[in-house]
């Protein structure tokens, strides 16, 4: 069953009604970002959906990029869900394309009320004696500045407005501890992390909540990625290490996408209206702290 066949089966559960979202790194099949966009705009939400693309998306792997053809398909599947869609390539490290995806939605779309900060690289891991300037540099540049720079154009954007707004940041279990091989990542996240605290409590004042996901364990895209990686360096094969996990999380299996997707759901409704600053840990229970 296609994803959005699924979710239309569903209930409208957070009433997005007219709202307009961004969601960067949106733009893989199978994705947290995906599963994101379908979520809002099966409640109501206009949804833009962002990636790097290809080919500048060339210098990373396959599982962080989201290629045009494949934004414009997650954009026809949003549609059909009866909301509007755009797809627009975004380079979240560089200030002008940064600006160019808020005005683009502003002008085609009326405005913005929700950012979902997704876009992410975590697939560079190293032995720590050994990590590479540039590897810390790649990761840092997308996973905290590209969320610093969308966050800073948004705000502006919902300052002018007037109405509020709601900025949602995806993190990871990696926010709250630590993980060999991955000093640039577990950094990154533990930075966004600050970055939610901080700017919850500076713009409140204008009606701007912002919040943090922090995801476990999901199995598709970058997670299978990560997943595989620490199956090989412990030695086992890749379904003894899932199940592993599975044997330990008190809930008895690994994320789904669609656990991330509703989870950021509501953080973006007005059922959420009294949360920011907030880490909200979605692990089935395996959580760090």
């Amino acid at each position: 069953m296609l994803l959005q066949d699924k979710i239309l089966q569903e209930k409208k559960m957070y009433q997005l009604q007219e709202k307009v979202a961004i969601v960067t790194g949106s733009g893989r099949a199978k994705g947290i970002g995906e599963a994101i966009v379908l979520r809002l705009a099966a409640e109501g939400c206009h949804v833009v959906i962002s990636d790097i693309g290809a080919p500048k998306g060339a210098e990373f792997s396959a599982e962080h990029i989201g290629a045009t053809d494949e934004m414009e398909a997650i954009a026809a599947a949003a549609r059909q869900l009866g909301v509007k869609a755009l797809a627009v390539t975004c380079d979240v490290r560089d200030e002008a394309s940064v600006a160019h995806l808020i005005h683009q939605t502003v002008t085609e779309l009326g405005g913005l009320d929700i950012l979902v900060n997704n876009a992410g690289v975590g697939y560079l891991m190293e032995p720590f004696p050994d990590f590479q300037e540039s590897s810390w540099d790649a990761v840092l540049d997308v996973n905290l500045k590209g969320a610093f720079l969308c966050s800073k154009h948004a705000t502006r954007q919902m300052i002018a407005q007037g109405r509020g707004g709601c900025i949602v940041n995806i993190a990871s279990q990696a926010a709250k501890s630590g993980f060999p091989f991955a000093a640039a990542y577990t950094a990154s996240k533990h930075g966004l992390l600050g970055l939610t605290r901080s700017n919850a409590v500076e713009l409140g004042k204008y009606g701007i909540r912002v919040n943090a996901v922090c995801p476990n364990h999901i199995t598709t895209g970058l997670g299978h990625w990560q997943n595989k990686f620490f199956s090989e360096k412990l030695g086992l094969d890749y379904e003894t290490y899932l199940q592993g996990i599975r044997d330990r999380n008190p809930l008895g299996r690994t994320g789904m996408v669609e656990d991330i997707a509703k989870a950021v759901a509501f953080l973006a409704s007005d059922q959420a209206a009294y949360i920011t600053g907030e880490a909200m840990n979605v692990s089935g229970g395996e959580e760090y702290h």
